[in-house]
């Protein structure tokens, strides 16, 4: 009897946990939409600037390690308009839940490229597939943000190049966003946007230290926390969300390169 106890309980953390990572894609989705129709059909600057931004990273990539004309790119959580898109990539492929509708909504930029919809926690690839993995500032939308960075590793190739970011925050907001979601779970729907688009808030112990479990060697890691907090300080917005701010950073940004051992 306490057995089944237990495995019920699991299954309805489980179930309440796929709702919540349903319903910050939905959010994304809503989202995106309202941008598409704010573009129109004038997404050409989209396109040009999507593809500076990436050939900047490329370039800081290749300091640290040559990128060859037939390297295999993987960009998980590719998005609207990810870097996969602006890569350069003959063999790259971006991969997203809602990769079919930001097929339809962003048609100039997501032609660049070919895009799968699959979630980020089981990858449809075989092990050590690709010569560079690429996500940037995803897993936290997603239902099991840890699981995705293990497959980001498990699919890299030995010796490949992983870039990897996210948003990370004073511990303060790990503790409101699992209330968030306990009070949703239990019926009391009450959305706030800070927590109802993401699925968790990480912290930067919490990353680094399943980065610690990785086989990989990071050659460049920093963190924003610093320069988020003075952001924050020198602000002259007196609204409660900017106060607390003040007093707990937010939306600090997490990043690393990593080389697979």
């Amino acid at each position: 009897m306490p057995q089944a106890t237990q495995n019920t309980s699991e299954s309805w953390l489980a179930r309440k946990q796929r709702e919540r990572g349903r319903r910050a894609l939905e959010r994304q989705l809503e989202y995106q939409e309202k941008k598409a129709a704010a573009l129109g059909s004038s997404q050409d600057e989209l396109v040009r600037s999507n593809f500076l931004r990436c050939q900047v990273l490329r370039r800081r990539l290749e300091g640290i390690k040559t990128i060859g004309s037939d390297a295999k790119v993987l960009e998980v959580g590719s998005g609207a308009h990810g870097l996969i898109f602006g890569f350069g990539a003959k063999l790259g492929i971006g991969v997203d839940p809602l990769a079919v509708d930001y097929k339809r909504l962003f048609p100039s930029l997501q032609d660049q490229t070919i895009t799968l919809a699959a979630i980020g926690e089981e990858l449809p690839f075989a092990t050590e597939s690709f010569d560079v993995v690429l996500s940037d500032n995803v897993i936290d939308h997603a239902t099991r943000p840890l699981a995705i960075l293990d497959e980001l590793v498990r699919v890299l190739k030995k010796g490949g190049l992983l870039y990897f970011t996210v948003n990370i925050h004073h511990p303060i907001y790990s503790l409101a966003s699992h209330a968030h979601g306990a009070w949703n779970a239990l019926g009391l729907k009450l959305e706030l946007s800070a927590f109802a688009d993401h699925t968790v808030h990480l912290t930067e112990r919490r990353i680094s230290d399943a980065f610690e479990r990785l086989p990989v060697d990071i050659v460049e890691r920093s963190s924003t926390i610093a320069e988020t907090k003075a952001a924050y300080r020198h602000s002259k917005e007196k609204d409660a969300d900017t106060l607390l701010k003040k007093l707990f950073y937010k939306n600090a940004l997490f990043e690393a390169i990593a080389i697979k051992r």
